[in-house]
């Protein structure tokens, strides 16, 4: 009876060990799933999600098929990335609203798209270090006949406004204007802006001065005003985003990236390079 009792105490000891040892192994697990380079490693691949239509951070070359299709200075960064963490690339082109909620939610890797610095993007994602800024800001892009009538916030008050939607740009437009126009419009991406004031359904898109002045430059008819708007220095750079969850070591191999192409200059080469492609394509 002793020993019978003995051994069932035995078997509940081993039990419980075994237990304890597999709550163990689970854990350890657990934790390295919720690491995202770990999961980029073992999977082979990252993935990307872009806007592709702002030339020349990034565009789409018709000439080009498949993740081939896509390039720009952005797309040459995300290249870069990828390599250095010795995996492919992975290329999802969507609108700008969905790569924003797309990262955000952690259905992609990361999202390289001229992405501003803004508060409210900083508290949904993982913004790292900026890898290109300009000293251009943000103002308005309108037809050539009407760069002195549009040069003011009060001189919106009859004006049809447009910009794109869940840009930097609209929320500009929520805290500078928010109602005080004729009429506010948004579009998808901030070509269709442009071309909405090109074609007269709209008189000022609200831009980015330095992209809009390449669109102006390379189609005529278009000027960008002296305006501009207050804004964070911050917000003039742009930055790779990522998920907030289990990306820490990401982050610190995307910033490391950013460190290296930047004191080499190859990030303004790379402006450069396809600021040219771009114009040659006839894209803007």
């Amino acid at each position: 009876m002793k020993k019978n009792i003995m051994r069932i105490v035995m078997l509940v000891l081993a039990a419980a060990m075994l237990l304890s040892c597999t709550a163990c192994g689970g854990s350890g697990t657990s934790s390295d799933s919720k690491d995202r380079l770990a999961q980029i490693k073992e999977k082979g691949y990252i993935e990307l999600c872009t806007e592709p239509y702002f030339a020349p951070f990034e565009y789409v070359d018709p000439n080009k098929s498949g993740d081939e299709q896509y390039q720009g200075m952005d797309i040459e960064i995300a290249k870069y990335i990828a390599d250095k963490i010795g995996v492919e690339l992975k290329i999802t082109a969507l609108d700008y609203t969905a790569v924003l909620s797309g990262v955000a939610d952690g259905k992609y890797d990361f999202a390289i798209s001229a992405i501003a610095y803004a508060p409210s993007r900083a508290e949904a994602m993982r913004l790292s270090d900026v890898y290109y800024s300009d000293n251009t800001g943000y103002g308005f892009i309108v037809r050539s006949e009407d760069a002195e009538k549009y040069n003011s916030l009060e001189s919106l008050q009859d004006a049809v406004v447009i910009t794109q939607s869940g840009s930097v740009q609209e929320a500009l437009y929520n805290q500078y204007v928010n109602g005080a126009c004729k009429e506010f419009k948004l579009v998808a991406n901030m070509t269709d802006g442009y071309l909405a004031v090109a074609e007269g359904k709209a008189d000022v898109c609200i831009c980015n001065v330095s992209s809009a002045d390449l669109y102006a430059q390379a189609n005529g008819g278009m000027v960008t005003t002296d305006f501009r708007f207050e804004v964070d220095p911050n917000m003039n750079g742009t930055c790779v985003a990522m998920p907030t969850e289990g990306t820490e070591s990401l982050a610190e191999l995307v910033n490391q990236c950013i460190a290296e192409l930047n004191e080499s200059g190859q990030t303004a080469e790379w402006y450069t390079q396809y600021q040219s492609a771009a114009a040659e394509l006839g894209i803007e």
